[in-house]
């Protein structure tokens, strides 16, 4: 990456690359003697950021249908019984506070608040991100756990096949 930076104005908008942000959330979920991985695929979107007051508007969205984790079975059931992505075909991030000082170049570890919209529902979550600006565009990246059982989702554990309840998620975007 180029040395030279650029700080946010104090009124800033950002698009969402697709072609240059991770075209999927990878998504990571422990279970009975294995580790499933998988993805869902990004939906365009933008944000806004006010710097002076560090209030942040606009959405990120995966389709919760694309899901994939390289087993169609498993697959089936993650759509049909825990997501019920045909009923529910979003999963969205709604930032709308930074808390933490966004440096003027460099790069920033900040906290971003907002609403994750899952299975129909909004909860509130605030996830660790570390951003940085150059020239006209920017990158950040993020790793946080979903409780998607305490969430209100079910659990596809059964009799032999233990699954956690929650799952590893990871972000990382650019846009400009």
């Amino acid at each position: 990456m180029p040395p030279v930076l650029l700080a946010p104005q104090a009124s800033s908008a950002f698009e969402l690359a697709a072609a240059r942000t991770s075209p999927s959330i990878p998504l990571t979920l422990n279970a009975t003697r294995h580790t499933a991985h998988g993805k869902f695929l990004l939906r365009p979107g933008a944000l806004r950021f006010e710097a002076g007051t560090g209030q942040i508007s606009g959405e990120i969205v995966f389709d919760a249908t694309s899901g994939k984790t390289g087993n169609d079975g498993r697959d089936r059931k993650m759509h049909r019984d825990v997501l019920e992505s045909a009923k529910y075909p979003d999963i969205s991030f709604r930032p709308d506070r930074v808390e933490g000082k966004v440096a003027e170049s460099g790069t920033s570890t900040v906290q971003v608040h907002g609403k994750f919209g899952l299975h129909g529902d909004e909860h509130e979550l605030t996830v660790p991100v570390e951003v940085r600006f150059e020239r006209d565009r920017w990158t950040a990246s993020t790793h946080f756990t979903i409780p998607y059982v305490k969430w209100g989702m079910k659990n596809p554990s059964n009799l032999v096949l233990h699954v956690g309840d929650s799952v590893e998620v990871e972000f990382e975007g650019e846009g400009h």
